[in-house]
């Protein structure tokens, strides 16, 4: 069974940071690209970034590029997320999946972490 655990959210002030965790199982790791996506209240469901199996190549979407960072460690089927000044715009929250780009696949039922910047 393919499980993946989002972890790290809370609330933080404009400007500050926090580090997302995503702990995966069912699966091989190793293999499969990963995704962060993200959802506003009220809003749709928005990718944020890809990272290959490797954790060579990241891809961002524009509004984050420069503050986040995306990492993963293969040896602790990991998937992390940096944030950095982080803005009251960034307030949603955040998943990870398997594969590349919007359309990644999230665990069932998709449980996240909520991210809140408030100050």
């Amino acid at each position: 069974e393919v499980q993946l655990v989002e972890s790290g959210g809370g609330l933080v002030q404009p400007g500050g940071s926090l580090r997302l965790s995503c702990a995966a199982s069912g699966f091989t790791f190793n293999a499969s690209p990963m995704t962060w996506l993200r959802q506003a209240p009220g809003k749709g469901l928005e990718w944020v970034s890809s990272t290959s199996t490797g954790g060579t190549n990241t891809d961002y979407t524009d509004s984050v590029k420069g503050r986040f960072t995306a990492s993963r460690d293969n040896t602790k089927n990991t998937l992390y997320l940096s944030l950095n000044s982080l803005k009251t715009e960034d307030t949603a929250m955040y998943y990870c999946a398997r594969g590349w780009g919007q359309y990644s696949t999230r665990s069932s039922p998709a449980q996240g972490t909520q991210v809140t910047v408030s100050s």
